[in-house]
């Protein structure tokens, strides 16, 4: 399984993307699928955990860049009045404010961008319900799309830039949703692509070479483009270029980016004057 169209057949076979992730993971490992699931119930504790710890308005990290802003933005007025997303961004940023303070997170697929699935997920499970098994069915989507992406193109931002770890997350956020509000595979397909497509181009440009700054914030950008993806795949829309061409078009993207954006800390918002002058 290294195409998303390869994805797709297998869907077909075994009914749904995340039965077809799992059907393959258990193949490769020699194990039960139960053994699987267990783990990537672990996982989600993990995600759960991370989400709850980074909410605390005293989290700092060592550098001081980041910490406590999480806990602004997860205020009841400011969930109430953007909803979905309010919670979704909010514990995007919480996951990786919590990262960049040395807490225990889940690389999804990537540490600089361990936000944005799990905060797409767990604002949905809250917002309208869902299971813990239902997420863990999401989170073996999410899985498959991202070994898809990392295969024929890359999820690290040295390699590709940031839209190979955020691009990449949101990608596997928004096929997961998808899935999890009842979507077909064609239409988590369409929604990578359509999250790929939005953030092509994203370069990584760490200040002071620290995932913090612009990493935490492109976290909230990142699952507020999942849930756009997912709103238009399930109304419907179609891509109209087919997914595995998009990730195609990003590794083209990220193989053209400068050293300078690829994670150097030497170009983009990392030489900005204010970054330079020390402040």
């Amino acid at each position: 399984m290294q195409t998303f169209a390869e994805f797709l057949r297998d869907a077909a076979k075994y009914g749904d993307l995340a039965k077809a992730a799992l059907h393959w993971q258990a193949k490769q490992e020699g194990c039960g699928e139960e053994a699987l699931v267990k783990r990537m119930h672990d996982r989600l504790t993990v995600m759960r955990e991370s989400a709850k710890a980074g909410l605390s308005p005293t989290l700092r990290s060592v550098s001081g860049m980041v910490g406590g802003q999480a806990a602004k933005m997860a205020v009841p007025e400011q969930i109430g009045r953007f909803g979905l997303l309010g919670r979704a961004g909010s514990y995007a940023m919480s996951i990786a404010e919590y990262n960049a303070c040395m807490g225990k997170i889940v690389a999804a697929p990537t540490a600089g961008s361990c936000g944005i699935l799990p905060g797409a997920l767990l604002a949905a499970q809250e917002t309208d319900g869902f299971t813990d098994d239902q997420l863990v069915m999401a989170l073996f989507t999410a899985a498959g799309v991202g070994r898809i992406i990392a295969l024929q193109a890359t999820i690290s931002g040295a390699e590709g830039g940031c839209q190979a770890e955020c691009g990449a997350a949101a990608g596997m956020a928004a096929a997961a949703l998808v899935q999890l509000y009842g979507g077909t595979p064609e239409m988590c397909a369409h929604a990578c692509a359509f999250s790929l497509m939005n953030m092509l181009g994203l370069v990584c440009d760490p200040v002071h070479g620290l995932v913090e700054v612009p990493c935490v914030y492109r976290n909230v950008g990142g699952v507020s483009q999942a849930l756009s993806a997912a709103h238009m795949a399930l109304a419907g829309l179609k891509s109209p270029i087919p997914c595995d061409e998009v990730i195609l078009a990003m590794k083209d993207v990220g193989d053209a980016l400068p050293s300078s954006l690829r994670e150097t800390g030497e170009g983009g918002c990392a030489a900005c004057r204010s970054v330079c002058a020390g402040k």
